[in-house]
């Protein structure tokens, strides 16, 4: 986990995932999102900047709001959902490969949805799932809309959780989001790549995946 690219991802360490996980394969979309929405349980519609809602990632979602969306899952389902934590959400988009992005050292063109990643369509989030899948079949674990992490943010791996739990210790004010986003440079969409946000505040890039616990 992590790289020694940057402080922010320093240092690169060992993790090990001591309880199985499940993962979204995409990023929760504007219409699971509305279903939450008329069911009363997410307070939120946010706004899709008219790019459109249906399979599109849901976006101007605070961690707030992320949680309030889980909870509803649980309680809907009655499985166990919840944000990933930050190391889940690393081991999940390298998918058992140790270069930048999944798919190699360079981001070539095509590959994923951000401001230098020669995708065809640019400045907006587009539908879930519009590029190749990694080795899980994970779609947009790089790039379309960063995603919220259940980890407080720290400015360092030191000291962080070895067993792929979050990390519940920091500025927990602030959570992690990971992925990038479609604004991001492709240096801000590789898999060791972090970033925080206040947990009350919405963005017009920001979104989330959810994992489930499994028995």
């Amino acid at each position: 986990m992590g790289s020694n690219e940057t402080p922010y991802e320093k240092p690169e360490h060992s993790i090990s995932i001591r309880k199985p996980f499940a993962i979204g394969r995409r990023e929760v979309t504007f219409a699971e999102w509305d279903q939450c929405a008329d069911a009363g349980a997410c307070k939120a519609r946010p706004d899709d900047h008219g790019w459109g809602r249906g399979d599109r990632p849901v976006i101007n979602v605070s961690w707030e709001d992320a949680k309030l969306f889980v909870a509803w899952l649980s309680q809907k389902t009655g499985q166990k959902y919840r944000l990933p934590s930050e190391a889940e959400w690393e081991y999940a988009a390298r998918a058992g490969t140790r270069t930048p992005f999944w798919w190699g050292r360079e981001v070539g063109a095509g590959k994923a949805q951000c401001d230098t990643c020669g995708s065809p369509t640019k400045q907006r989030v587009v539908p879930a799932g519009s590029f190749r899948p990694n080795g899980f079949g994970l779609y947009d674990t790089s790039g379309n809309a960063a995603e919220w992490v259940e980890d407080c943010w720290n400015d360092s791996y030191r000291n962080a959780p070895k067993d792929g739990s979050p990390w519940m210790s920091g500025d927990c004010r602030l959570r992690v989001l990971r992925g990038g986003n479609f604004l991001s440079k492709a240096s801000d969409v590789r898999s060791p790549a972090r970033f925080r946000y206040d947990v009350d505040v919405r963005y017009y890039a920001n979104g989330f995946r959810v994992a489930r616990e499994l028995q």
